[in-house]
Formats: structure tokens, sequence, C-alpha cells
């Protein structure tokens, strides 16, 4: 038999194109998932425990990320070049649609909101220059913005949601 590698190398490029395929998603339904997630991650009874308290901000502060500078009010957070800005007014109500309405505009890719008897939160992602959105999650006085990829927005969706959730519920106790 002769070289077979020429014969193993094209069968592994169609199996890794195959893959790759197989695996992507398009910015749609990327979209439709962030929306899935953070109307669930909004309406869930799971409690979510605060891992981090500073002078005046307690909330759950997700594995893998860092507070790099905090005040009472504000706390920015980090994972690698990641950054979270994380705002809370204490004196809007978790039932507050505040920043919701200042979030309104219509370069928005994906904006909508949710409600219960406790609390009020949306999520909104507007398209930027690099390739990246901005995703902005909020419930009540909380606002949490930070750029974000196809690739990691779901993630950052739930963490965001998390995180606000986490400061409401804490400020109720």
């Amino acid at each position: 038999m002769k070289n077979p590698a020429p014969i193993v190398i094209a069968l592994l490029l169609l199996f890794i194109i195959a893959i790759s395929v197989y695996t992507y998603k398009s910015e749609d339904t990327v979209i439709q998932n962030v929306s899935e997630v953070a109307k669930t991650t909004f309406h869930s009874n799971k409690e979510i425990t605060t891992n981090y308290n500073n002078s005046g901000l307690a909330f759950f502060l997700p594995e893998g990320l860092e507070v790099e500078e905090e005040d009472a009010n504000n706390a920015i957070l980090t994972s690698g070049d990641q950054t979270y800005i994380v705002f809370y007014n204490q004196f809007e109500a978790p039932i507050s649609d505040l920043n919701y309405l200042s979030a309104s505009n219509d370069e928005a890719v994906l904006l909508e909101s949710y409600e219960d008897d406790h609390k009020f939160g949306y999520v909104r992602l507007m398209p930027s220059e690099s390739h990246e959105y901005e995703l902005q999650v909020g419930i009540g006085g909380v606002k949490i913005t930070t750029f974000t990829t196809t690739g990691t927005m779901e993630r950052d969706t739930e963490q965001s949601m998390l995180i606000a959730r986490s400061i409401v519920e804490s400020e109720e106790n």
C-alpha cells in the first residue's frame, strides 16, 4: 500500500469540518438562548448565597471573577480581560424599572423584561464595533454591564443575573 498519510489527513480535515458545522450556533440562536437564560435565572427560586461583602454591597461572586475595585454602591469585577461593572442604586426598589427604561433604545438586538411579585428585571444586548456585544442585566436598582462574545454570552448572562439577584435578595433580608 502506498503512503496512507494523505487519506488520513483528508479524513481528519473532514471530521474537523463536520464537528465545526455541528457545534456552530448562529447569532440568532445565541441571542434566543440568552433570552431564555435571563428569564430562567430571573425567575429561579433557587437560593443564592452571597459570598462577598464590602462596606455596603453584599453579593454572589461567581467562581473565576475577582473584585478589582469597589465602594458602597459599585464594584468592578474582572475575569481575565473581561470586566463587569456593577452599579447599585439603593434608592430604587427591586420593582423599579428605571434602569430598564434608560436602557431602552433602537440599537438593542435584545431587550426583554421580566417581572414577578417582588422584582422587575431585564436583559439588553447591543452590538459593539469589535464583534462583541454589550450585555446589560438589571433588577430594580442593580445594573451590571459587560462586553461579551457569542461564545460566552449565555454564561455571562447567567452570572450577571445571579449577581443582580443576590444583591436584591440580600437587601430584602
